[in-house]
């Protein structure tokens, strides 16, 4: 029972069962005395309720039932947030999520349509030819992706293990393992700092398709994006903040050197001096710790000053080597990789590239990994043996993809942090 109105004789409900609304008249001559009393005396807002009788409409035309029997179901011992205002504070409404979708329904809605999403994409996929699969999230190596992990023991093995920070690793395993295009719905977490767009447990759908390329890809995003709109009953522009953001036209490419030197004013990226690269950085308002390499700067001041500029989809290409360490480099200029960044709305959705299945390369690439983590780079990626072993028997040349589930529900609700679209987001306790 959501709401209650009327006083004497006359009591009208409103009942919510998660498929609708409902209204329930109480009438003091149409129910048992012993029925009336205890409904009169036991029954508040909140309380679960079961009711029988006769169905009609109101003057208004509004169903009603007009019960004859009750009993109660579940006795709500804590009053609801009231009915028009709800919860205020914003970080109870995080806390306590099931209040916060109980009360409002277009916070409600926003969730049902994250449903919806997944459910979307394993639609496309699957008549793709995609097949879904599960992959560790306690793995010995946090690999696939540079970022810090979640570390944990094993008791009984006695070996320390950690949360996933990605499935690449394993995923590409089965493409070696003759499973030729593979997704998951991945639940991911890294160690990092809470922000709008960051949260230490994410989830993000990743996908690898055996004989492909980032070329092709890139594609295959713009044809998934649109079907997921179509899905979703969505249009082709969608509202996102002040900003219309229209998804039918052929989306936008443009280099990542480009976006420096248009945005950032960085006219030759490659042979910058670090030293100067970190004064623009700092000038551009960007704190730094002072063991930032020329990749870390760079980046920190695309994602600071570029990033936001980009509003309609716009896939970013040609990245710097190092920056993928698990992406092959393009056949023209070695030094760049054959990879895709996705970005909307200034926020990244979708990383892709033309995956590295060269076991040689692969290894000195996680070399130069290595060298960057003793200089001072945490994030960087562990050489991974294990991976290394499973290129040499051989990998089909592929694309992969991934795309970040809560940005991407973040976009299509017109929401502004993560954690209005995560149910449980991570908090800090009271």
């Amino acid at each position: 029972m959501i709401a209650r109105r009327g006083q004497g004789a006359v009591s009208f409900l409103d009942l919510k069962d998660g498929t609708g609304k409902l209204q329930a008249l109480f009438h003091q001559e149409k129910i048992a005395k012993k029925d009336w009393e205890q409904f009169q005396e036991a029954v508040d807002v909140g309380d679960f309720i079961e009711v029988t009788g006769i169905l009609f409409k109101t003057k208004s035309e509004e169903k009603t039932l007009e019960v004859a029997t009750w009993r109660m179901l579940t006795k709500s011992l804590r009053p609801l947030p009231d009915k028009w205002h709800g919860l205020k504070d914003t970080e109870e409404r995080f806390r306590r999520r099931y209040l916060d979708t109980l009360m409002d329904e277009a916070v409600r809605e926003r969730f049902i349509l994250r449903s919806r999403l997944i459910a979307g994409f394993r639609t496309l996929l699957d008549k793709a030819g995609f097949l879904e699969v599960e992959t560790p999230i306690l793995q010995n190596l946090p690999g696939g992706a540079s970022a810090l992990p979640f570390t944990t023991h094993h008791n009984a093995l006695d070996i320390d293990l950690f949360l996933r920070i990605s499935p690449e690793l394993y995923l590409k395993k089965m493409l070696v393992g003759g499973f030729d295009r593979v997704y998951e719905f991945a639940r991911n977490f890294r160690n990092e700092g809470i922000d709008v767009t960051h949260q230490p447990e994410f989830t993000v759908l990743e996908y690898y398709e055996a004989y492909s390329d980032a070329t092709k890809q890139m594609a295959f995003v713009e044809k998934l994006f649109r079907g997921i709109l179509k899905i979703l009953n969505l249009k082709s522009v969608i509202a996102y903040g002040e900003q219309q953001i229209n998804f039918k036209p052929k989306f936008k490419v443009v280099t990542y050197f480009d976006l420096l030197k248009k945005y950032a004013l960085i006219t030759d990226p490659i042979k910058i001096e670090v030293k100067e690269l970190a004064l623009k950085a700092v000038q551009f308002g960007i704190k730094l710790e002072g063991k930032e390499i020329r990749e870390t700067l760079l980046d920190l001041i695309y994602k600071k000053v570029c990033r936001p500029k980009l509003i309609e989809p716009t896939f970013i290409v040609d990245y710097p080597k190092d920056y993928f360490p698990l992406a092959k480099a393009k056949s023209d200029n070695p030094e760049l990789v054959d990879a895709f960044q996705m970005i909307v709305g200034g926020v990244e959705l979708v990383k892709a590239f033309s995956e590295l299945n060269d076991p040689l390369d692969q290894r000195e690439r996680f070399m130069t990994q290595e060298k960057q983590k003793a200089d001072g780079n945490a994030e960087a990626q562990p050489k991974d043996e294990d991976f290394l072993e499973a290129l040499e028997y051989g990998m089909p040349p592929a694309g992969g993809v991934g795309i970040g589930i809560d940005r991407l529900v973040m976009l299509l609700t017109n929401t502004h942090n993560a954690r209005e679209v995560i149910y449980f987001p991570t908090l800090r306790p009271r």
